[in-house]
């Protein structure tokens, strides 16, 4: 069970803290439920404390963090085409719904390949990719950022300065 300001990530939301554990006035009286403040959105949760149904784990440690850029560049990734609309969102889903930060880098840098290929040919990225590389990024992102205790604006940064400065190492 997590404590009252425990950092979670919570299914598709993303990080949320802790902000009480208690019964509600809405369920049974010996149901307790997490009162979660989600950390990149507005809005509360209320999520039993049972609860089966929703992924819920702790967010990353800092060093997990840094391993996770770490790994980063080491990340193979494929353009997954699709000519079925419901085909990718299927497939961009399934990677989500996987909750699985090594399979977010994956997918996020199989859609830049994309964006990049489309640029190239003077096109557009699709509303699909761009919807789910959002999606992606926003969850990744969103828990480096409360794993290293900084603001999400500056993740991007952290990592590419990480990731230079590993090089710059070899």
């Amino acid at each position: 069970m997590f404590k009252v300001d425990d950092l979670i990530m919570y299914g598709g939301t993303g990080v949320c803290k802790v902000e009480a554990i208690s019964s509600m006035d809405f369920g049974p009286k010996d149901k307790l439920y997490y009162v979660l403040q989600p950390l990149y959105q507005s809005g509360t949760i209320y999520a039993p404390t049972d609860n089966d149904k929703v992924y819920m784990r702790p967010v990353i440690s800092p060093e997990e963090a840094n391993e996770l850029i770490d790994q980063m560049p080491y990340v193979h990734s494929e353009i997954y085409k699709s000519s079925s609309i419901q085909q990718l969102s299927k497939h961009y889903q399934s990677v989500i719904d996987s909750h699985d930060n090594v399979e977010l880098i994956r997918l996020t840098k199989s859609i830049h390949k994309k964006k990049e290929d489309a640029q190239k040919q003077n096109r557009h990225l699709g509303q699909i990719d761009k919807k789910f590389m959002k999606r992606a990024e926003n969850l990744l992102f969103g828990e480096i950022a409360a794993a290293l205790q900084i603001p999400i604006e500056q993740v991007a940064g952290y990592i590419a300065d990480r990731i230079d400065n590993f090089y710059r190492e070899d």
